[in-house]
């Protein structure tokens, strides 16, 4: 999933086009091996640590969306996450360290602090909005519903685009 999504941020569509293209990147593996997603979406089992590999897997991930995002401006709908984020950059260096990895440019911008908090305000909702219709169609949820899981996951990847102001 994660080496999907990193190609399809290579795009030139644009912000907003990019944003969709990681979406349609997720859509299309998670149909293609519904198995896998529903490992990766299903409930973790009480007392279970996930092992410490499978945390820079589930980075990588969610690494092409701050990139996106570090060029947008929260708007009042999600000006408290941005400012959640900026607290949680300030308490976690782990935060900080995987952005620099993976929106260097927002790390260390002058307003480095300002485009770092948008980076992963932008990042966690935008993946979340991929997440829900995706994971539904996948384990074959949308059968015989209207719409098609293409046409919602396109639509709910307007909602984080809308709400950082991408172009």
């Amino acid at each position: 999933m994660a080496r999907a999504a990193d190609r399809s941020a290579k795009g030139s569509r644009g912000v907003r086009g990019r944003s969709h293209d990681l979406a349609a990147a997720h859509r299309a593996w998670a149909v293609a091996e519904p198995h896998r997603d529903l490992l990766v979406q299903g409930a973790p089992v009480p007392g279970h640590v996930a092992p410490a590999d499978t945390w820079e897997r589930a980075r990588a991930v969610l690494g092409p969306f701050p990139p996106l995002f570090a060029t947008g401006s929260p708007g009042p709908a999600v000006a408290s996450t941005a400012d959640g984020m900026t607290a949680r950059l300030a308490a976690d260096s782990t935060v900080g360290s995987w952005l620099s990895r993976y929106a260097p440019e927002a790390a260390g911008a002058p307003d480095g602090e300002v485009r770092a908090a948008s980076a992963v305000a932008g990042a966690v909702p935008a993946c979340t909005q991929s997440y829900g219709p995706v994971s539904l169609e996948a384990a074959g949820q949308f059968a015989g519903v209207a719409p098609r899981g293409r046409t919602l996951l396109g639509a709910r990847m307007e909602m984080p685009a809308d709400a950082f102001g991408l172009g």
